[in-house]
């Protein structure tokens, strides 16, 4: 069969390159392309947060059930968080599961090695789920370390061509459960910035709860979701599911997100927004919302709800993101927002209260990210004295921060704003 002549066989090549070029182009586009919203605009006023009803709604709304009978200790900056969670590691006596976002190379990373190896080399079941983009600081030699002393270390989404669809889905969720009894959640990272109680730039400030009783059965069903993603393993038994009796008298509800289905993180909160009658308290490193989270503020402002959002200031691990953060800074403040920069270090802890009765504590950040692309986990607590705790953290922390006026906001430039409206257009993925 005779051959094409050369000019032709160059043209099929490159038309096949073009292709495959295109196919790519398309297919990457795809996986970054973050789900869809469910919501069209804002959730309507309705029931008030410290009715009754509030809670009724939300427990059939979610799906998941508010158990009673919990209790739960909040546990500010990385010394006393990371202290509590390694003493429970200690006492470990049948398993311990642990699913984080960052785990990073350094003194924090080889003290929890240290500890997970120790109990896994005494008999514990260790389960232990890193995210695969936010553990890629993570050295080689404690990763070997951790498979040879006995623990199951699996890597969530790693890049592989089964997962490239879905590359962009990140687990962000920071659960860690010991002997299915007692649970850790919020916004801690296994990395060194996180050292120290928030005194300079280098010690980041940040918030994490201990939970006792039932709910503790939920952030166990947190793990076990993505682990047998990860692993192929379902998790059942004693060792992980135990019974779980009263601690306290403090009613929790679980809330987790799973990209690819309905993001019930996105419209719980907006929900919660929406039954605010007096006062919104909202604290988060990273804000990106999208329109519907800014419609939902500005109508809660106009039903004369008071509004105070405690963000990063110029102690930030992303410019980017306080740069793009910016968007809608005018259009709050003119509606009344109060929003405040914190200012002594690096503000990583998430919060959301709302009246004086309702406050949700997690993983989840008010960003378009944990909106539409993360796999988050909170826990919505419906109790006065610990709302009025957290209320307490959120003021003292404003009072260590700036409030944004529309002075600040005049000086940019309208090349700086020109050049923020371009970097707005990768808001989801910041």
């Amino acid at each position: 069969m005779p051959r094409l002549p050369h000019r032709f066989r160059r043209k099929i090549r490159a038309a096949i390159a073009g292709v495959l070029a295109m196919v790519l182009f398309w297919f990457f586009v795809i996986a970054l392309m973050p789900y869809r919203r469910e919501l069209r605009r804002a959730v309507p006023a309705a029931t008030p947060a410290c009715d009754p009803q509030f809670a009724r709604d939300m427990a059939g709304l979610y799906g998941s059930p508010i158990l009673g009978g919990n209790s739960i200790q909040t546990l500010l900056n990385g010394d006393a968080i990371f202290d509590a969670m390694l003493a429970e590691i200690d006492r470990a006596q049948v398993s311990i599961t642990f699913e984080t976002y960052i785990y990073w190379s350094g003194r924090v990373a080889t003290r929890f090695c240290d500890a997970l190896i120790a109990r896994a080399q005494a008999g514990v079941i260790v389960n232990v789920l890193i995210d695969w983009a936010g553990g890629l600081p993570m050295d080689d030699d404690l990763i070997d370390r951790m498979h040879e002393g006995g623990i199951k270390l699996r890597m969530f989404r790693p890049m592989r061509p089964r997962t490239l669809t879905r590359l962009n889905n990140r687990t962000h969720r920071k659960v860690l459960v010991v002997d299915g009894k007692t649970g850790f959640i919020g916004g801690v990272g296994i990395a060194d910035m996180w050292q120290g109680n928030a005194r300079t730039p280098d010690e980041w400030r940040d918030t994490h709860y201990r939970v006792t009783g039932p709910v503790v059965a939920l952030m166990q069903n947190a793990f076990a979701h993505n682990w047998v993603e990860a692993s192929g393993e379902v998790l059942r038994g004693p060792q992980f599911y135990p019974p779980l009796h009263p601690t306290g008298d403090i009613n929790i509800q679980m809330v987790k997100s799973n990209t690819g289905s309905r993001n019930e993180i996105h419209l719980m909160l907006m929900t919660a927004l929406a039954a605010a009658q007096r006062h919104i308290r909202i604290s988060t490193p990273y804000f990106v919302p999208d329109k519907i989270a800014i419609s939902q503020l500005l109508e809660a402002r106009a039903r004369g709800v008071e509004i105070d959002l405690l963000i990063a200031g110029k102690n930030t691990d992303s410019y980017l993101v306080r740069r793009v953060s910016r968007l809608s800074w005018r259009a709050l403040i003119e509606g009344g927002v109060r929003i405040h920069e914190y200012a002594p270090t690096f503000l990583h802890a998430k919060l959301v209260i709302i009246d004086e009765c309702w406050v949700s504590v997690g993983s989840a950040n008010f960003d378009e990210r944990s909106f539409r692309l993360n796999d988050e986990a909170n826990l919505n607590v419906y109790d006065a004295s610990f709302v009025a705790e957290q209320t307490r953290i959120f003021e003292a922390d404003c009072a260590d921060a700036r409030q944004v006026t529309l002075a600040d906001l005049d000086r940019m430039g309208w090349l700086h704003h020109a050049q923020t409206v371009v970097l707005g257009l990768l808001k989801p993925h910041l």
